[in-house]
């Protein structure tokens, strides 16, 4: 059995990659849920089930609160800029939150034959879970 060394610099190169990838993959995460939480919270219920089919199926309060929740855990994902100590444990929790979320949208999605929506969720699903199993081991 052998082992590989790596030097300092490669493994810090390797360090600094992994936290670009993830700090890109937490800004898209905001920027998407911040815009769709924003819709949720200002568009009128009309042009929501025109734009997507399940605010028809669920009450007003439910589509608002949601709206709400996703532009919380946006902010929540964003909040190790201003201090890394305090903000990763809320971003860790704010990723496994949109996590669930996108979990349960994506099977509400699939249920309705909604291909569209159903691998955008999908798509988030893949870029919420290296930021969860990454920042939630400190690794970056």
């Amino acid at each position: 059995m052998s082992s590989i060394t790596v030097s300092p610099a490669r493994a810090r190169q390797s360090r600094d990659r992994l936290n670009l990838t993830l700090w890109t993959f937490q800004g898209w995460l905001a920027m998407f849920f911040i815009g769709a939480g924003y819709a949720k919270l200002t568009e009128p219920m009309p042009m929501l089930i025109e734009l997507m089919s399940w605010p028809a199926l669920a009450s007003e309060n439910l589509v608002r609160g949601l709206g709400l929740a996703e532009v919380v855990l946006a902010i929540m994902v964003l909040s190790p800029l201003l201090s890394w100590r305090i903000g990763r444990p809320l971003l860790v929790t704010a990723a496994v939150g949109l996590m669930g979320l996108e979990t349960v949208m994506l099977l509400v999605h699939l249920m309705g034959m909604d291909a569209g929506p159903a691998v955008t969720n999908a798509i988030l699903l893949a870029i919420t879970a290296p930021v969860v199993w990454f920042r939630w081991r400190k690794a970056a």
